[in-house]
This record gives structure tokens, C-alpha cells and sequence, in this order.
């Protein structure tokens, strides 16, 4: 039996500005665009791997999420602690001198990390934590 990761969801606050960093930023592609009630659930992925997804979709949206959870969720996305996604690439130098200059918030420049990776990490204008991982 083969499993592998088909999508995993990060929530968005603004999806114009969570599209600016994924797609031109990260350069990602939009592999989908769903509105909805007002609200839009987008698709988005490394063009290379057409199989690996993020879909950014608006935490307020879930029927079953209370008011006191809304207000809960938008707390901890306001301190970046609510979500978060790990990336890697082979040129950590490369990709954090590009989201460094998209005025994102940067949490760690690239740093030789105690447990053996190389890796940075910024927020996404939503406040999810994106670490991004040298490939080695």
C-alpha cells in the first residue's frame, strides 16, 4: 500500500494577499479558485509536482467552528501560531533573498539549525508559519 500526501490546508485571512505570496512569491501554481457564500478556497501547488497541494481556505467557514472558536482561530493567526507548513528546496540562499524582498514577516533568516538542517522561516500574510527546508 503506497500513501502518499494529496492536499493539506492552510487557512487564509485575505486571499488576494495569500495569493501574492504563494503564486508570485513562491511561485506556485493555482490549480483551482472556489468562491463560495462570499468566500474562496484556493488550490495552489508546485508546478512540478501537479500531485502536492495546499489549499488556503478561510477558517471562519466551517459550520460546526463556534464564535468563541472563530475569535480563538483568529487570535492564534494573529501570533502565527494556528498553522503552519514546511517546504524545501535546493537553494534556501535563492528563495529567502525573494520572500525577504516580498515584505513578509521574517521570523528566522537561513540558519544551521542544532537538530541538522539548514532552513528559514517567514509568515504568509495570513500569520501561518512557512519554514522553508535546504534540500541536501
Amino acid at each position: 500500500m503506497t500513501i502518499t500526501i494529496h492536499s493539506s490546508f492552510l487557512p487564509h485571512t485575505d486571499p488576494e494577499a495569500s495569493l501574492a505570496f504563494y503564486r508570485d512569491t513562491l511561485g506556485f501554481e493555482v490549480r483551482n479558485d472556489v468562491g463560495y457564500n462570499g468566500k474562496r478556497w484556493i488550490t495552489i501547488g508546485p508546478v512540478e509536482h501537479p500531485g502536492i497541494n495546499i489549499v488556503l481556505y478561510p477558517p471562519e467557514a466551517d459550520p460546526g467552528v463556534t464564535e468563541d472558536e472563530k475569535r480563538t482561530i483568529a487570535e492564534m493567526m494573529a501570533k502565527g501560531t494556528y498553522a503552519s507548513v514546511l517546504l524545501a528546496t535546493e537553494d534556501l540562499d535563492g528563495a529567502f533573498a525573494k520572500v525577504s524582498a516580498a515584505e513578509v514577516e521574517i521570523v528566522q533568516e537561513p540558519t544551521e539549525q542544532p537538530y541538522g538542517v539548514r532552513d528559514c522561516a517567514v509568515r504568509d500574510p495570513a500569520g501561518n508559519m512557512v519554514r522553508i527546508q535546504q534540500l541536501r
